[in-house]
C-alpha cells in the first residue's frame, strides 16, 4: 500500500479550514462569510467579526480576476468598502455563527465516511500480504489434532437412585475359582440325567398320540400317572441345589425363574399323585414331562454359568498385577471412554458374584407373574364352581410361566464369551461392569496398546563427531524417560549397555511438532522427529532416508540420529475392526511423537481417519498413570496388547445385549404362556392344554434365546 493511498482525503475540508483561518486573521468579514454560505447579511446588522482586527494593507497581491460590474448601492447584499471597516458592535448584537451543512463538523464527519470506505476497499491488502508458504509448511510438519467439543448441559433427572445392595465380601479371584470348581462335573452329570428322565417323560407322553401299545403293567391310567409323577419326582432330587437356590431368592423377595421352576415342580407333583390316587380313572397326564425340560434348562444354564465364573476367577488370578479395565464417564469428549491401567484385582471378587442381567430382569416381573397365576388359577376354579380344577390349573399356569430359557439366557452366553476371552487373557468381572457398556463410546489406545514391548526395536544410531556419545544417548533417554514415553526402556537399555547415567532436565516442554525440548546443564536439547526438527530449523544431513527416527539437537545442531524399526503386532487389525463394528471409536492417547495417525496410516495402513488424535497436552492428561478412574470394574487383563483390550470391550457389550435379549424374550414368553394358559384351564380345555402341546410352545421360544447365547461369542 502506498503512502498515497494510506493519507486520508482532505479535498472537502479545504475550504472549510481556508475559511476559518481567514476569519481569524481578519481576512473576511462577517458578510463575506455569509456570502459563501449563501446568505445575505441583514440590513443594519452588519457588524464586523467579532474579536477580529482591522485587516492589514496587503504588501503585494496578484491582481484579482475581472468581477462583474457593481450592483446598485441601494442593493443591501453590496459588499461594504474595504477602506471603512464598521465600528465594533455592542456586546448585545453579536450575531451567532450560522450552522448549517457546510460547516466544519459536517465536513468532519463526510471525511470520517471517506476514510471508512477507503478501509473498506483496502482491509485485505495486509492478508494478502501473508506469508503463505510459511504457514503451508506449519501445517506440513505440524499434525493435524482433534478438539473437544463443549459438552451441553443434561437435563434434570427427576428418577429416584436405586437402591444400591450390600456388595459381597471381595474374595481373591484364585479362592473363588476353588469355590466354583467343586461339584462342577457332578453338576453336569446330574444334567445329564434329567435330560434322559425327561425323554422318558416323552416317550411316555408320546405313546397314546402315536397309537404304540403300553406295556401290561403300565396300562392302568393310574400307573401312567404315578410313573410321571416319580419321573418328577427323580428330577427335583437331582436339581435340588438350583430349585434350592430359587426358594432362597424367595426368601430374600427376589423371585426369579428358578422360583416359578420350583412351584411348577411342586404344583405338578402334587397334581401327579392326586391323579394316581383319584378314584375314576384319569383322562389326562400330569405336566411332568414339561417340567423336566425345564429343569434340564434351568441345570444347564446354571453349569454354563458356574463354569463362565471359574474361567473368569482363574484367568483374573494368573497375574497378580493385571491391568484394569474401566468405563471413565466423560473422558472424552464428553463421552464415556473405556480406559486400561496398571493395578490389582481389587473389586473383581466382590462383582463377580453379584446378579446377573437376566435375573435382575427377573426379579421385577417374576413376583407380577406369580401374583398373576394365582389369581388366574383362583378364578378357573372357584371362579367356575369347578374347585377340583385349583390344583391342574395351578400346575399349567407356573409350567407356562417357568420359561426355559431363564436360566440360559445368560449363563450359556457368559460361558462361551469367558471362554474365547480366558485364551486372550482377560476376564469380565461381573455384571455391574458389563452393564456400563451401554454407554460406552471411545476408547484410549496408548503406545504400549499398538506396540508391546519387543515391538519396537532400536536399528543403530549414529552420533555426529562433535560430540560425545554417551552425552547425546544420555541427553536423548533422560528426555524420553521425563516424558513417560514407551521408548523409556529402550534408551534405558543402550544407556547402560554404554556405562552412562541418566542426567536431571529442567523446563521439560512438550511441542506439537512431535518433540522435546528441555535444559540439561546450561545445554538447550531438542529430542523429536524429523519434522520436529525442520520446524525448529535445525539443519539434517542431505539425502536422509530414515522413515522412523529419533533426532537429538543440542543448542540448535544435530547431535545424533537414532533409527527405529515399529512393527505393528498382528492382532491389531482385528482388534481395531472389532472396535469400529461396535461403534466404539479409538482414541489415540500416545506420548511417542513417532506415532502419530500419518505414521500409522501411510505405513501399516490402519484406518486412521476414524481415530482421534488430541492436542499434546490432553494426549498426556489422558495417559497419565495417576488419573482418576471409575470405581467400578469392567475387566481384567493379564496380557499385553490392544487385542486383549478389544476382547473384553466387545465380549462386555454383546454379552449384555445377549443377555438382556434373551431375558425379555424370557417375559413375553412367561407373559403370554400365562395368558394362555388362564384362558384354557377357565373352559376346562384340556385337550388344547396338553403336556406335549405345552411344550411344544415352551421349546418354540427357548429358540431365540438358545441361538442369541450361540452367536455372542462370534465376532
Amino acid at each position: 500500500m502506498s503512502d498515497k493511498d494510506k493519507k486520508p482525503n482532505t479535498d472537502d475540508l479545504v475550504d472549510v479550514k481556508s475559511l476559518i483561518k481567514g476569519a481569524s486573521q481578519g481576512d473576511y468579514t462577517l458578510e463575506d462569510i455569509m456570502k459563501e454560505y449563501g446568505h445575505p447579511a441583514p440590513k443594519g446588522k452588519v457588524v464586523a467579526f467579532p474579536g477580529a482586527a482591522p485587516p492589514p494593507e496587503p504588501e503585494a497581491e496578484p491582481e484579482p480576476e475581472p468581477q462583474p460590474e457593481e450592483a446598485p448601492p441601494s442593493q443591501p447584499e453590496d459588499r461594504p468598502a474595504a477602506k471603512a471597516p464598521p465600528k465594533p458592535p455592542a456586546p448585545d448584537k453579536v450575531i451567532p455563527f450560522p450552522q448549517e451543512e457546510g460547516n466544519p463538523l459536517s465536513a468532519f464527519l463526510k471525511d470520517l465516511g471517506k476514510k471508512a470506505d477507503h478501509y473498506a476497499d483496502h482491509m485485505f491488502e495486509e492478508d494478502e500480504s501473508t506469508d503463505h508458504e510459511e504457514i503451508r509448511r506449519l501445517e506440513r510438519l505440524i499434525p493435524g489434532t482433534d478438539r473437544e467439543e463443549e459438552p451441553e448441559p443434561e437435563p434434570p433427572r427427576w428418577r429416584r437412585p436405586r437402591r444400591q445392595e450390600p456388595p459381597p465380601p471381595d474374595t481373591s479371584p484364585l479362592e473363588l475359582s476353588k469355590r466354583y470348581h467343586k461339584g462342577l462335573r457332578g453338576m453336569r452329570v446330574r444334567a445329564l440325567l434329567i435330560l434322559l428322565l425327561a425323554l422318558v417323560s416323552l416317550a411316555q407322553a408320546l405313546a397314546p398320540t402315536a397309537g404304540l401299545p403300553s406295556p401290561p403293567p403300565l396300562e392302568d391310567p393310574h400307573l401312567q400317572c404315578g410313573l410321571a409323577a416319580a419321573l418328577l419326582g427323580c428330577g427335583v432330587l437331582l436339581a435340588g441345589d438350583a430349585l434350592f437356590t430359587g426358594l432362597a431368592r424367595a426368601f430374600r423377595l427376589k423371585v426369579g425363574m428358578d422360583t416359578l421352576s420350583l412351584l411348577a415342580c411342586l404344583f405338578t407333583l402334587g397334581d401327579g399323585v392326586r391323579l394316581a390316587l383319584s378314584e375314576p380313572d384319569p383322562d389326562r397326564l400330569p405336566y411332568s414331562v414339561v417340567c423336566l425340560a425345564g429343569l434340564f434348562c434351568l441345570l444347564h444354564g446354571a453349569y454354563h454359568k458356574r463354569r463362565a465364573l471359574r474361567l473368569s476367577c482363574r484367568a483374573a488370578a494368573a497375574s497378580t498385577t493385571p491391568y484394569r479395565v474401566t468405563l471413565d464417564e466423560g473422558k472424552w469428549n464428553g463421552r464415556d471412554t473405556y480406559a486400561k491401567w496398571a493395578g490389582t484385582a481389587e473389586g473383581f471378587g466382590s462383582q463377580i458374584q453379584m446378579d446377573d442381567g437376566a435375573q435382575r430382569i427377573f426379579r421385577r416381573l417374576c413376583p407380577l407373574l406369580l401374583i398373576e397365576g394365582v389369581l388366574l388359577a383362583l378364578l378357573s376354579s372357584y371362579g367356575k364352581d369347578s374347585p377340583d380344577r385349583l390344583l391342574w390349573a395351578l400346575s399349567a399356569l407356573f409350567s407356562a410361566a417357568a420359561a426355559f430359557g431363564g436360566s440360559v439366557a445368560y449363563g450359556r452366553p457368559f460361558h462361551k464369551v469367558a471362554r474365547r476371552l480366558a485364551q486372550s487373557g482377560a476376564a469380565l468381572a461381573g455384571w455391574p461392569g458389563i452393564a456400563q457398556s451401554r454407554s460406552g463410546g471411545r476408547v484410549l489406545i496408548t503406545d504400549g496398546d499398538l506396540f508391546p514391548p519387543g515391538y519396537v526395536e532400536l536399528n543403530g544410531y549414529k552420533v555426529l563427531p562433535d560430540f560425545p556419545a554417551e552425552r547425546v544417548v544420555a541427553y536423548t533417554a533422560t528426555l524420553i524417560r521425563d516424558s513417560g514415553s514407551a521408548l523409556a526402556k529402550l534408551f534405558h537399555d543402550q544407556l547402560r549397555a554404554m556405562g552412562g547415567l541418566m542426567r536431571n532436565a529442567q523446563s521439560l516442554a512438550f511441542h506439537e511438532g512431535g518433540g522435546l525440548s528441555a535444559n540439561i546443564r546450561g545445554d538447550q536439547v531438542l529430542v523429536g522427529s524429523a519434522a520436529f526438527m525442520k520446524l525448529m530449523e535445525v539443519g539434517l544431513p542431505q539425502g536422509l532416508n530414515v522413515k522412523n527416527a529419533v533426532f537429538c539437537a543440542i543448542d540448535g545442531e544435530l547431535a545424533g540420529i537414532f533409527a527405529l524399526n515399529y512393527s505393528l503386532p498382528d492382532t491389531v487389525f482385528p482388534a481395531l475392526e472389532e472396535l469400529l463394528l461396535e461403534k466404539i471409536g479409538p482414541v489415540l492417547a500416545t506420548r511417542d511423537f513417532n506415532i502419530i495417525p500419518a505414521m500409522l496410516q501411510q505405513r501399516f495402513k490402519l484406518a486412521a481417519d476414524k481415530m482421534d488424535f488430541p492436542q499434546v497436552s490432553r494426549r498426556r492428561e489422558l495417559s497419565d498413570p495417576d488419573q482418576p478412574h471409575s470405581d467400578t470394574l469392567t475387566a481384567l487383563l493379564c496380557r499385553e496388547g490392544l487385542y486383549p483390550f478389544a476382547e473384553a470391550i466387545t465380549a462386555a457389550k454383546r454379552l449384555r445385549r445377549a443377555a438382556r435379549t434373551g431375558a425379555w424374550v424370557c417375559c413375553a414368553a412367561s407373559a403370554l404362556g400365562l395368558a394362555l394358559a388362564g384362558y384354557l384351564t377357565s373352559v376346562g380345555a384340556y385337550t388344547a392344554l396338553s403336556p406335549l402341546n405345552l411344550l411344544v410352545y415352551m421349546l418354540t421360544w427357548l429358540a431365540p434365546v438358545w441361538l442369541l447365547s450361540g452367536w455372542v461369542h462370534r465376532f
